[in-house]
């Protein structure tokens, strides 16, 4: 049987503070402790029902010191979400990552990322598009945030995610690689060649690219509207049609 101090700790992860003092984060569902599984991340505990862990004998043989058999009932008291899963896993984080030989390719920037969704779906459509690393703006919301987990769909277990003084970024790695950002006042996307490698800026959802960060853009370009009164796009939406766009340049 589950201790109580054991449920406390693991639902404790759900904030950050805890996941930042633990350096642990927690991965819920099948589908994505199947992609943990897969991956080179940690996992620590794996809490599974009888019925998720007998039908895993080949993923679990280099984990199965760390699976937990719990019921159902227990799974429930310690998932984070609504309807609670089959399996649970504690995660270590990984020594914060470092940064050079990226931009031979495709990189997105994030400016100011706040939406917790947002980042978790842009971290999959980075994944869809085969573009490996996003660097995001030193106040955007953390990787390991749950909703970012689950939105990502498994793909942070693909895509490297750095955090960084975005300035400094663009000064050092800028000089000789197009940087392009989108803004209101930019040149229509579906008239524009977006080269590779390249720099991609998205912007906050509230406020766009920030002045400090629109001054490194070498190409600004906007996603027309098409009769609609909408004032803008989602920031993952828009990640998104940039990030077609860009494949379709590179393969035509």
């Amino acid at each position: 049987m589950i201790s109580a101090s054991k449920v406390k700790f693991v639902k404790s992860l759900g904030i950050q503070k805890f996941r930042k003092h633990h350096q642990q984060f927690i991965v819920e569902g099948p589908k994505m402790v199947d992609e943990l599984l897969r991956s080179d991340f940690c996992p620590l505990e794996i809490f599974a029902v009888e019925s998720w862990h007998s039908d895993q004998k080949e993923l679990l043989q280099k984990h199965g010191d760390a699976i937990v058999a719990v019921t159902d009932k227990e799974i429930n008291r310690l998932s984070g979400l609504k309807s609670a899963n089959k399996v649970l896993a504690t995660v270590k984080i990984p020594e914060r990552k470092t940064f050079q030989q990226i931009f031979n390719n495709p990189v997105i920037i994030l400016d100011g990322i706040s939406d917790p969704g947002n980042l978790g779906t842009i971290i999959r459509i980075a994944d869809w598009f085969g573009i490996h690393n996003i660097i995001c703006s030193n106040d955007s919301v953390e990787l390991y945030n749950p909703k970012v987990i689950q939105a990502s769909m498994g793909s942070l277990f693909r895509v490297k995610v750095y955090y960084e003084e975005l300035n400094r970024v663009f000064t050092k790695y800028g000089n000789n690689i197009p940087v392009f950002g989108t803004t209101l006042d930019g040149r229509n996307i579906y008239g524009t060649e977006i080269p590779s490698p390249v720099m991609i800026v998205i912007g906050s959802e509230s406020h766009g690219i920030r002045p400090t960060v629109q001054k490194f853009l070498t190409h600004k370009i906007t996603i027309p509207s098409f009769g609609s009164a909408t004032e803008s796009l989602n920031a993952a939406v828009a990640t998104g049609i940039v990030c077609s766009e860009l494949m379709r340049n590179k393969i035509n």
